[in-house]
């Protein structure tokens, strides 16, 4: 199961064998945003609020494409020994 806020792998693309925290899901579409990965340019428009320009941001990515990294589980020799 992907959460929001696990260290996930990239396994395919441009980011290939980089890692990164999932930082939101599209459940719907299976897709998540990893931070850091898949950043895309944006032309934004100028409002009374916010300057426009291009900014650059993380877009998302299927999630057959990501692998959960599991820090915690031991190799089974290292088990083996002790």
């Amino acid at each position: 199961m992907i959460k929001k806020g696990l260290k996930v792998r990239i396994l395919t693309g441009r980011d290939k064998k980089k890692e990164g925290e999932i930082i939101e899901i599209d459940r719907p579409n299976n897709r998540a945003k990893v931070q850091g990965i898949n950043i895309v340019k944006k032309h934004v428009k100028t409002t009374k609020e916010k300057k426009g320009g291009i900014v650059s941001k993380e877009s998302f990515i299927h999630i057959s494409n990501i692998a959960v990294i599991n820090e915690k589980v031991k190799s089974k020799k290292t088990e083996a020994k002790k």
